[in-house]
């Protein structure tokens, strides 16, 4: 199983914990059932956290009419909304709920050209809390395709998640597949499409970033990255 950089620091923070704790563990007086209990807690707790930060190898042929998941996870919403913070007009929002238990590596659903990034700091709402598009910490990230195309992709911190992590800078291109970004434990990504995008998915969905294809875009043209 491939590790995640975004996991490193971490997992060797709980490593060094785990040997302090388990031989502590050892040495106080307590019934051998207490004892064993207490070790096979850590050794779960150790395996969890490697298991989250997991980075599942995915290969992706890049298709310019598709739009990819961008995360594992459930769909939570679909609702048609006014997107304000960048394209000030109506879009389809398709929002992926990821577990604790989902890997947790944000992709991007198109290819194009990183056109506007920005973080903002904010709440820890539960992510599938309606207010936690707008209120909790977040970062948005809008590509463009080479036909003018665009969407937003805003990576949603939830109420176990406290950093949000993207990789995308302004100006750089990018291609379907690519990471965006990585957020730590429980969060959410809402995806930002054109109106009359051809939704391909429904509501609790169970969705694999990479993989699953959330819409198709009516005006996609044929075009090479």
């Amino acid at each position: 199983m491939r590790i995640h950089k975004e996991g490193y620091l971490i997992i060797l923070i709980a490593f060094i914990t785990l040997g302090v704790l388990s031989p502590l563990a050892g040495s106080i007086t307590m019934p051998l059932w207490m004892r064993l209990s207490i070790w096979v807690f850590l050794l779960l707790m150790f395996a969890w956290i490697v298991r989250f930060f997991r980075s599942p190898q995915r290969m992706v042929v890049p298709d310019d009419g598709l739009v990819l998941s961008p995360a594992d996870g459930r769909i939570v919403a679909i609702e048609e909304v006014i997107e304000t913070e960048y394209f000030g007009d109506h879009r389809i929002q398709v929002s992926v709920f990821m577990s604790p238990n989902n890997v947790h590596i944000n992709w991007s659903p198109v290819s194009g050209q990183i056109k506007y990034t920005k973080y903002h700091p904010g709440r820890y709402l539960v992510a599938w809390h309606p207010k936690s598009s707008s209120q909790n910490e977040r970062s948005s990230v809008v590509v463009e395709r080479a036909d003018g195309i665009a969407l937003l992709v805003r990576q949603i911190a939830g109420a176990m998640a406290r950093r949000v992590v993207t990789y995308a800078r302004e100006g750089n291109n990018i291609r379907q597949g690519d990471e965006i970004g990585f957020i730590k434990f429980g969060s959410r990504v809402d995806v930002f499409l054109p109106r009359d995008s051809d939704i391909k998915v429904e509501l609790n969905d169970k969705v694999r970033g990479n993989v699953t294809v959330l819409a198709v875009l009516k005006n996609a043209a044929s075009i090479k990255q």
